[in-house]
C-alpha cells in the first residue's frame, strides 16, 4: 500500500513543484536546473560511489560485516537514480542521500527496526540435499609424487629453420 502511496504522491509533488517554480523563475532557468542537478549528481555519485566501493573492498579484505558499506553502496545508488530522475524532490531526496550523516542516521534507524537471524560466511551445504558432497577443505589428501614425464625425441631430422 505504502508503495502505491508513493507512486501516486511523488509524481503529484514533482508537477507541484515544477508549476511553482516555473512560475517564479521561468521555464528555461527551471529546466537548466534540472539539466545541472543531474550533471552535478551524476559526478558526486560517482565519486561517493567509488569510495563506497573500496570501504566495501577493505570490509571484506579485513573480514568484517560488509552490511554498513553495502547499506552505503545501495543508498548512494538511489541517490544517483533519484538525481537522474528529473524533478525537485527527487533531486532534494538524492542530494540527501549523498549526505554521509543522513546515510548513518538511516543506517542506524534500520538497525533498530530490522533484526538480522543468521549471518554466515564461506559457501555453506544444502540442508536439502540428500547426498551432500563433503566441502573442499573436508576432502585433504596427503601424497607423495614423482614426476614420470617422458622426454620426447624429434622423429625427423629438422630442416635447420627452426630449433628442436
Amino acid at each position: 500500500m505504502w508503495l502505491f502511496v508513493a507512486f501516486l504522491l511523488v509524481p503529484l509533488i514533482e508537477i507541484g513543484l515544477f508549476i511553482q517554480i516555473g512560475g517564479l523563475i521561468g521555464l528555461w532557468p527551471t529546466l537548466g536546473i534540472v539539466v545541472l542537478t543531474a550533471i552535478l549528481g551524476t559526478f558526486l555519485v560517482r565519486s561517493q560511489g567509488i569510495m563506497a566501493l573500496n570501504n566495501l573492498r577493505g570490509s571484506f579484505s579485513r573480514l568484517e560485516d560488509p552490511s554498513e558499506p553495502l547499506a552505503h553502496g545501495a543508498m548512494i545508488l538511489l541517490a544517483g537514480a533519484l538525481l537522474l530522475t528529473p524533478g525537485f524532490f527527487t533531486d532534494a531526496v538524492g542530494f540527501a542521500l549523498l549526505m554521509p550523516p543522513v546515510r548513518l542516521a538511516l543506517i542506524s534507524y534500520m538497525r533498530k527496526h530490522i533484526k538480522v537471524q543468521r549471518f554466515e560466511m564461506g559457501p555453506q551445504p544444502d540442508p536439502f540435499d540428500p547426498n551432500p558432497r563433503p566441502r573442499p577443505r573436508d576432502t585433504v589428501i596427503d601424497g607423495d609424487f614423482h614426476d614420470v614425464t617422458e622426454t620426447k625425441k624429434p622423429t625427423h631430422q629438422g630442416s635447420g629453420w627452426t630449433k628442436h
